[in-house]
């Protein structure tokens, strides 16, 4: 929202923010060298999953693994993002804007050849492109509003990269919440994922100390709430089930569990996965999601869990994050 507290709030707010966006930067630095050769990497729809390095010396940098043995041969890209998400030939890189300690996020093609940059207000938080390529978004951190007592918000924008369309904020839009209509000035919105006819799409949304999720409709403007305590959805390549992860108790102090959403039956699997997930879990196909979970030191590694609740959860990538199948799913 856009209320804000006096000046010096918005001060001590500011200054936490510079200091979560320092250590961001110190994590999100373009390095010099990336670990071994630096190769070609493309986003061209196939049988590869590209993600970021957290490694040393490729930290941030782009790689693709082929979804066959994700453990085989490993291509690094000279690109470096903070986070990364790619369909359908499109990528959406959300990084540093050169040597400003500030971001901005970069629609890239499938050579990874930057088409459009639009700065951003706030640090990185999740970057979701739709399945055709057409759509993408993202959500940051941001500070200052009035209602949140100088914590961090959260703000999630939309572009069409087609008509160029650009949808700043979702908080602006007409809220259902139990069925009628819903303002309020704490509305936080996130985790955007889309539908495969980019119109709709699902997010998180948090008001009054809960989070839901809901179904978005780009030609009305609309957010209709559709289930509480989910946040992070992610929608299978079939549009019939929705990883998310659920705070424990209802409490996100208490940490997140994984779970798979029948759309149809709004029945709930929690998955095999018991550890705290923090992460917008992505699809690498009908049968199987991926996410990152930290290893420490600022680093992280990529597993993956059956969507049915059976397995157990296995190792995908050593050292990277933001995951993403490029044979389709979202």
């Amino acid at each position: 929202m856009t209320r804000r507290h006096p000046v010096l709030l918005v001060s001590v707010a500011t200054v936490v923010l510079a200091v979560l966006a320092t250590l961001a930067i110190r994590h999100a630095a373009r390095p010099t060298a990336a670990a071994g050769a630096v190769s070609s990497v493309s986003v061209a729809p196939g049988p590869r999953i590209i993600a970021r390095s957290t490694a040393p010396g490729s930290r941030d940098h782009l790689i693709s693994v082929s979804a066959d043995r994700p453990g085989g041969r490993r291509l690094t890209s000279p690109v470096t993002c903070a986070r990364v998400h790619a369909s359908g030939g499109t990528a959406l890189c959300l990084r540093l804007d050169g040597d400003l300690k500030t971001y901005e996020l970069a629609v890239m093609d499938r050579h990874l050849k930057v088409r459009r940059t639009l700065p951003l207000v706030g640090v990185p938080n999740r970057a979701r492109v739709s399945p055709s390529g057409r759509m993408v978004a993202w959500t940051v951190f941001v500070a200052g509003d009035s209602y949140n007592g100088g914590r961090f918000s959260t703000r999630a924008g939309i572009l069409d990269t087609r008509t160029q369309r650009l949808v700043p904020t979702l908080e602006d839009w007409h809220v259902t919440l139990h069925g009628k209509p819903y303002t309020a000035v704490d509305l936080n919105i996130w985790g955007v994922t889309f539908a495969s006819d980019d119109r709709h799409f699902y997010a998180t949304l948090s008001t009054g100390g809960h989070r839901y999720l809901v179904r978005g409709d780009l030609a009305h403007r609309t957010l209709r709430a559709l289930r509480a305590n989910v946040e992070c959805p992610s929608l299978s390549p079939d549009g019939s089930r929705i990883a998310f992860k659920s705070a424990r108790d209802d409490q996100p102090s208490h940490g997140w569990r994984l779970s798979v959403l029948d759309v149809a039956t709004n029945r709930v699997t929690p998955l095999a996965e018991t550890r705290s997930v923090d992460d917008q879990a992505a699809w690498l196909d009908g049968r199987t999601v991926a996410y990152a979970l930290p290893s420490g030191h600022g680093r992280a590694d990529v597993w993956r869990v059956p969507a049915d609740g059976s397995g157990t959860p296995r190792m995908l990538l050593h050292d990277a994050d933001s995951p993403t199948a490029l044979g389709g799913a979202n």
